[in-house]
């Protein structure tokens, strides 16, 4: 079981960021990636359809035999974390806790910004989890389009600035000095955002966080690769075209990423998926 591979999953490639960092940390783990582009993106739909998409996805991790679960989502960690963690026996790992942990531990004047997706905002699963620290004060904010521009490539663009400011303004105003990306996709946007907020506020990703727990659970648990030889990489789809995510995951984590496997949600791959392979 501990030579298995590290599940990780995601509604696109913003969780490519997540996986990123488990590489980092742990270079000798196996990782098997799924985006589920079928139906991203997640920020805009109910909790309930995201619940029974993101439900669909992780079963199929677990018939692939993972030995954990890494849901790299903030929306699907807000809609689904319990029942994911009472229906798999393996490992159960997600985004919203660990970021909380560090920017409570890391703010200054308790004054916390946090930017999500829309249905993460409104779902209120961070004001939940910070519920454990009343003296701090929480200032939220929807970033819906951020999701766009970070699936279109776009990093710089004026456009994408303006809106960073349109969001984060409000933030800045409220004397913020932490800021929690409530999001994997924004990471991405760290420029952006650095940029718009200043050098004076903290910004806690939950890439990173979610990666040191990972670290932390393998340890805790004994699930280590102990195999020899390279670890293996797969990356998924649940779309009807592997060539954007391809382009995407490319493009954030390099030519190394090969090529990406068309799946089917409630079925293992298809071995007849089409795929792609860089030279």
């Amino acid at each position: 079981m501990s030579d298995a591979p590290i599940g990780i999953f995601d509604s696109g490639v913003g969780g490519l960021t997540v996986a990123r960092s488990v590489r980092d940390q742990l270079p000798r783990e196996s990782i098997l990636y799924v985006g589920d582009t079928a139906h991203s993106p997640y920020g805009p739909r109910p909790l309930a359809e995201v619940r029974r998409f993101a439900l669909e996805v992780l079963d199929d991790l677990v018939a692939q035999d993972v030995k954990m679960l890494v849901i790299a989502c903030n929306t699907a960690s807000a809609a689904m974390l319990r029942d994911a963690r009472e229906r798999y026996s393996v490992p159960v790992v997600e985004v919203i806790q660990p970021a909380v942990r560090t920017a409570v531990t890391v703010t200054r004047n308790n004054r916390v910004g946090v930017i999500g997706t829309t249905a993460t905002i409104t779902s209120r699963a961070y004001n939940d989890a910070f519920a454990a620290a009343p003296h701090l004060e929480l200032f939220s904010q929807a970033c819906p389009e951020f999701v766009e521009h970070v699936e279109a490539g776009d990093t710089t663009s004026r456009e994408l600035v303006a809106l960073a400011e349109h969001y984060l303004r409000p933030l800045v105003e409220q004397g913020i000095d932490t800021l929690v990306l409530g999001c994997t996709h924004y990471p991405f946007l760290k420029g952006a955002i650095s940029y718009v907020v200043g050098d004076g506020v903290r910004l806690v990703s939950s890439d990173t966080e979610t990666a040191n727990d990972v670290y932390r659970t393998l340890v805790r648990t004994g699930l280590e690769r102990t195999a020899p030889g390279r670890p293996s990489y797969r990356y998924e789809a649940t779309g009807t075209s592997a060539e954007e995510f391809l382009r995407l995951a490319e493009l954030f984590l390099g030519p190394e990423v090969g090529s990406v496997e068309l799946v089917e949600t409630g079925t293992i791959p298809l071995p007849s998926a089409p795929r792609r392979s860089t030279p």
